[in-house]
């Protein structure tokens, strides 16, 4: 199967300013991105940054840098709730079980990407096979600029959000504020809020109570 870049390759006046005042190498790289696109592929599930690591080995090995220009794996930042109630700073995938490559797209990468250990496809339109039965190949889709540029917005600019591991009927034990040591049962979970509703036994009757994610520790 053969794959060609969509950009066009012309070299106009404009041009030949732009290698002037940037320098041979600078052009040469702007030149590229220029041509590139952003694709999607599907890895196996967990083992987004093995790929990475192994692309990016390959693409050194394989000399298709002027090719394969960019391997990233959008992330946002979170904060994971502990067993201590304190919140950790950690990272989430934005969409877990794939990978962005920027890229011109043509048959030497498209191997080179689509053999790397755990690779599964590219995200394409699927070309039905002409003869017999059985699905056809994936014709790799570049990614829309402005679909680009929102996922990569999307993952600089968000807010921590905290993760936490709670749910309606969890055991839970208070571990400050005037309910400190106290024991429950949570009834409800406000996820957007960081906040949950607990029963807790205050003078021997079931109280509900609102706490912070960060206030409770699970009962194992």
């Amino acid at each position: 199967m053969t794959y060609t870049s969509e950009e066009s390759n012309e070299v106009d006046a404009r041009d030949l300013v732009d290698l002037e005042v940037l320098g041979e190498d600078e052009f040469a790289r702007r030149a590229l991105l220029k041509q590139s696109r952003w694709y999607a592929v599907q890895v196996a599930s967990g083992c987004e940054n093995r790929v990475k690591m192994n692309l990016e080995q390959r693409i050194q090995t394989l000399d298709v840098s002027n090719q394969i220009l960019d391997v990233q794996i959008p992330e946002t930042a979170i904060l994971k709730h502990q067993k201590d109630g304190k919140p950790k700073e950690g990272s989430e995938k934005v969409f877990p079980g794939y990978v962005l490559i920027r890229m011109i797209m043509d048959d030497d990468a498209w191997q080179v990407v689509k053999n790397t250990p755990n690779v599964i496809n590219f995200v394409g339109a699927e070309q039905k096979r002409r003869y017999g039965r059985g699905r056809g190949h994936v014709k790799p889709m570049p990614l829309g600029h402005s679909e680009v540029e929102r996922i990569f917005r999307r993952a600089q600019e968000q807010e921590p959000v905290l993760k936490f591991n709670l749910a309606t009927g969890d055991k839970i034990t208070v571990l400050s504020g005037p309910f400190k040591e106290f024991e429950g049962e949570i009834v409800e979970v406000s996820a957007e809020r960081s906040k949950l509703k607990a029963l807790l036994s205050i003078f021997g009757r079931e109280t509900p109570v609102e706490l912070e994610v960060t206030q409770v520790q699970k009962i194992e």
